[in-house]
């Protein structure tokens, strides 16, 4: 190997692969101590993070009955069946344990206390037998059904895309105005120096230590007060100005140099145009963070919209989720179904806005 070679392998470093970066090891070949604690710790965290999100999804495909199970099932089973001549419907099998410790499969008739009355599917002219519950195991296989998603759909009708575009709308009008509120206040506290910005900061931050329920009341009676009560506006107004939104972009705007808006001011562009061409386009990793924030908070939105929208017209979907919940019963396998399409958009948001989020968070922090 010559000495440009060396140069050349210098100046362009090989990119190490995927699998390398995901299987690398501080030792070099023989793992140290600390790779071991480090992926024990990731791993805990991937487990402790993903579970609940996984069970929510496999649950959705389980039958009611299967959800009813106890102890509960990781996967989707059910009971298989059988036709038996002389019963109008298919009778579930079970693997009985007769006394000298054979197995045999009945099909179940009907269940009387402790005892089962069974009948040999393959022979049903000889009888129904009386069998314990104890020693009858019930025949299942694993298997993912769509029949939760089909009644939501079905049950719920027209009534499901009215709730999802009321979701929507709030999000991205939300948002929207969140990103240009936001990103301007946090424009004038990190370029302008005038009296007072000091304390105008910190009174945004303040409000941080105060609970949103403190002031729920205050801002339904201005809702009121505006002839917002059951518009999707009343959701939308109170919470276009987030103060982590404006601290996020405050800290990310001071790593912009100051003589990128003073050439462009020397080239007579007004500040709406600094702000609006330079400013926004190399915020736009910090724009990911907050947009993904406002995006996780007004989709999830429960309360406010709940004393606001008084009509099931405009509900959104979290409300319509709590609606599955009445006072006699639960709906499981609808509410299961339900929550996993309403993280589908917020999963998708994180998919698209990700490489975005990691370098934000980072900048944000550096003046």
């Amino acid at each position: 190997m010559t000495d440009l070679d060396d140069i050349r392998i210098a100046r362009n470093p090989p990119t190490p692969s995927l699998l390398g970066l995901i299987f690398g090891k501080r030792g070099g070949r023989k793992a140290d101590w600390t790779d071991y604690v480090t992926y024990g710790y990731l791993l805990l965290g991937l487990v402790i993070m993903f579970a609940p999100v996984l069970w929510l999804v496999i649950s959705s495909f389980k039958t009611p009955a299967n959800l009813q199970d106890f102890p509960p099932t990781l996967l989707p089973v059910t009971t298989e069946t059988v036709s038996v001549e002389g019963f109008d419907e298919p009778l579930p099998l079970y693997d009985v344990r007769t006394e000298d410790g054979e197995t045999i499969r009945l099909a179940q008739i009907r269940r009387v206390g402790l005892n089962a009355q069974m009948i040999d599917p393959a022979n049903p002219g000889a009888g129904r037998i009386v069998v314990k519950v104890a020693n009858a195991e019930p025949v299942r296989k694993i298997r993912f059904t769509i029949n939760n998603y089909v009644n939501l759909l079905t049950t719920a009708g027209a009534d499901i895309w009215r709730y999802v575009y009321n979701s929507l709308f709030i999000t991205v009008v939300a948002t929207a105005i969140t990103l240009v509120m936001n990103s301007m206040a946090a424009f004038a506290l990190s370029k302008y120096r005038f009296r007072g910005s000091t304390a105008a900061l910190t009174a945004i931050l303040a409000t941080l230590m105060i609970p949103a329920t403190v002031v729920l009341v205050p801002v339904y009676l201005i809702v009121a007060q505006l002839g917002l009560v059951g518009s999707l506006w009343g959701v939308i107004l109170p919470t276009v100005a987030t103060p982590t939104g404006v601290f996020l972009l405050r800290q990310y705007m001071l790593t912009i140099p100051d003589e990128l808006l003073e050439a462009a001011r020397m080239d007579h562009a007004s500040e709406w145009r600094i702000f609006w061409r330079i400013v926004l386009p190399l915020s736009s990793p910090a724009l990911a963070v907050v947009a993904i924030f406002s995006i996780l908070s007004r989709w999830n939105d429960f309360l406010l919209p709940l004393i606001v929208l008084n009509n099931r017209e405009s509900f959104t979907l979290q409300l319509a989720l709590a609606s599955f919940q009445t006072e006699f019963e639960i709906r499981y396998d609808l509410l299961l179904a339900m929550t996993t399409l309403t993280a589908l958009p917020l999963a998708f948001a994180f998919i698209f806005l990700q490489r975005y989020i990691t370098s934000g968070i980072a900048s944000t922090g550096i003046k």
